[in-house]
């Protein structure tokens, strides 16, 4: 065992949340802060050029390729979790959408027992965090490190897809994170002069010279050690040492919604008896741990192309060409999912849009990591409220075996899950027969016929769906009244003291949209909250506001 020295905090994890932490606790001189993350350095160029996210697909070395246990309600399938393992976490390996989701959304976490997270008050940690190209307006952050940004080159069939959606009825949007959600358009992403801007990127690259700041890479957490009740320190094995390190303050756990409730559960922390099952001694018992995984669920129509416009077979050489040589230029800056949008679906059971889409002018299949002859387009829709629960347990008492993932897709009581993807797999096809897709259509391929019965889409979302990347609430804050909360809404950890958890695993419930920008978020606030900036909740929920509510949204208090 080797000795480091001290620091004021730990995190672990330097994904979407940990390096927005290391950034802002470290700009206190009079603190030390250490960054420990499990993958290597964000060097390898795909990751930095947007359309080398299509080469990162089960890349080794910067993905932790977790696979979910076999989904009964995907037909038998083990579902492919790809996870960034790298500085910049998945927001390293992301298709870049930059999109907070619904304001009513951060109004429920309140409702539930999340205090002080309102929408309210986090949009103001939302235009802290956002650098729009746009400039900076009553909901939009203009100078902020994480660069948001129009869309430097985009496929034509990206502007088909929009009006071929607007035939089908949805309006148009030039912001979905404007005062409407709902709608179809261009996304704008998280990129910079052309390239990704990961918050490795945004929040790591600019305090690499802090004397007060240090990353440990290769690094992977074992346990939180403990000195009674309150967290003392992380022990993790780096190059094949195990190392221990002191914190004076705190430990940040900011693994995301599988490795954190995993180093939790390491550490004796979460349900005795599934602890006791794999002799761990029990630190605290908190039930919660693991428990309340959720995840969208994504049904991907991909339909052939009858011209060669689509990403299928452009040169890899040309595209890094133009890319690397030509002033980040050309294909290269293509986030691929160029284009989407949100829907309220006729289940919708209030004014929230309950589908998203993500338009792809390419055919992807299983992730992209099936290759298919020819050329297409695909459209992603995924339903945004999902009633199935899962949960994340340990395979062992062995911190380097993979957590256990009980998805537990389309499983909720009433079949609801399964009825919106039904929903979503007919407004997809509504949006492919459309107009403006004549002179581009070819024959369909997934499903294989156009005119599928409902029967046989059902088959074809069982047999095809697949994650769409945002699994979160594994460790959710709540009241303290709430048995199966894992976290207060300052996001500590009950049952001990001096350990928080800050990632995608806090939300009670998924956000409508993308959760890298959410995370980020969490993340500036949660800063606040641990410098004390923040003394206590400024109340339990919001009312409908003035600025940023969305046309139609309502008071989650009132949604029956």
């Amino acid at each position: 065992m080797t000795a480091t020295p001290e620091f004021d905090y730990i995190i672990v994890g330097a994904g979407s949340a940990g390096c927005v932490l290391a950034n802002r606790l470290s700009a206190d001189p009079n603190v030390k802060v250490l960054l420990l993350e499990a993958g290597g350095s964000d060097w390898h160029p795909f990751i930095h050029m947007p359309a080398g996210l299509a080469k990162l697909v089960g890349k080794q070395g910067v993905n932790w390729d977790y696979d979910t246990q076999p989904q009964a309600g995907l037909d038998g399938r083990r579902m492919w979790w790809p996870r960034g393992k790298v500085l910049g976490g998945s927001s390293s390996i992301n298709a870049m959408c930059y999109i907070r989701g619904n304001p009513a959304d951060y109004d429920e976490w309140a409702a539930l027992g999340a205090d002080g997270w309102h929408w309210d008050n986090v949009l103001a940690y939302f235009k802290r965090a956002e650098g729009n190209g746009r400039g900076a307006n009553a909901l939009h952050g203009g100078d902020g490190p994480l660069k948001v940004s129009d869309l430097r080159y985009v496929n034509e069939l990206s502007g088909v897809f929009v009006e071929a959606a607007t035939q089908a009825g949805h309006t148009r949007n030039a912001d979905f994170n404007g005062a409407t959600q709902e709608g179809v358009g261009l996304y704008q992403v998280t990129q910079v002069g052309g390239a990704r801007c990961s918050t490795a990127v945004a929040y790591l690259d600019p305090i690499r010279g802090r004397a007060n700041f240090t990353v440990h890479t290769h690094a992977l957490a074992q346990r939180v050690d403990f000195s009674g009740q309150r967290a003392s320190g992380v022990t993790y094995l780096r190059h094949g040492r195990t190392i221990h390190a002191t914190a004076r303050r705190e430990v940040l756990l900011c693994g995301g919604a599988i490795n954190s409730p995993q180093l939790l559960m390491l550490s004796g922390v979460g349900d005795a008896d599934h602890l006791r099952r794999h002799g761990i001694g029990v630190r605290a018992n908190v039930p919660g741990v693991g428990a309340n995984l959720q995840d969208h669920l994504d049904v991907c129509t991909l339909q052939h192309a009858s011209q060669r416009v689509t990403y299928d077979r452009l040169s890899d050489a040309k595209v890094a060409f133009d890319y690397f040589l030509r002033g980040h230029s050309g294909p290269g800056t293509s986030n691929i999912a160029e284009a989407g949008g949100f829907a309220r679906s006729p289940l919708a059971p209030d004014a929230r849009a309950d589908v998203q889409f993500h338009f792809v002018p390419a055919m992807l299949d299983d992730h992209g990591r099936h290759r298919l002859p020819g050329d297409g387009y695909t459209l992603h829709a995924c339903f945004l409220r999902p009633r199935s629960r899962g949960r994340i347990e340990l395979a062992s008492a062995n911190p380097t075996d993979k957590a256990r993932i009980e998805a537990n897709y389309l499983s909720d009581a009433d079949g609801f899950d399964l009825r919106m993807m039904l929903e979503c797999a007919k407004l997809s096809r509504a949006i492919f027969a459309a107009k403006a897709f004549d002179p581009y259509r070819g024959a369909p391929i997934f499903p294989t016929r156009d005119d599928a019965s409902d029967e046989e889409l059902l088959a074809f979302i069982r047999a095809k769906a697949e994650t769409v990347y945002h699994p979160v609430g594994s460790c959710r804050m709540g009241r303290a009244d709430d048995a199966h909360a894992v976290l207060d809404p300052q996001l500590r950890v009950r049952g001990v003291d001096g350990l928080r958890v800050v990632d995608a695993s806090v939300m009670p419930r998924l956000i409508g949209g993308n959760t890298n920008a959410p995370t980020i978020m969490i993340a500036e606030r949660a800063a606040d909250l641990i410098a004390g900036k923040i003394t206590a909740p400024q109340q339990t929920a919001a009312a409908p506001h003035a600025a940023g509510m969305p046309q139609g949204a309502r008071n989650p208090m009132a949604m029956s």
